[in-house]
């Protein structure tokens, strides 16, 4: 079940443009909720796949289950699927398919 999600950043941006403040966002919300993140599971696709962000989720005892990324070297664990949705029009249809 999501809990909380990174808005869509604008531009021609990629997944980790300013990650750290995305995800110290993203945590904040779910502490203020009264959610503890230890423990949890990060969720993520290949974009996300960096060791600075794997890093940024050990930090926060946070468990990062990030697809590995082909072009980063990385290896294949497993396999992993998702819906597409890159072709939403507006944030809230981005952030309702994400959401089911």
């Amino acid at each position: 079940m999501p809990l909380a999600m990174l808005e869509p950043v604008p531009d021609n941006r990629n997944d980790l443009f300013e990650i750290e403040v995305q995800f110290e966002v993203v945590t904040a919300t779910l502490e203020d909720a009264g959610i503890l993140v230890e423990e949890l599971f990060m969720n993520a696709d290949a974009g996300f796949d960096s060791q600075e962000f794997r890093s940024v989720c050990e930090e926060k005892e946070i468990n990062a289950n990030i697809c590995f990324n082909k072009r980063n070297g990385s290896r294949m664990d497993g396999h992993f699927r998702s819906i597409l949705n890159r072709l939403d029009t507006t944030v809230e249809s981005w952030k309702g398919l994400n959401y089911l």
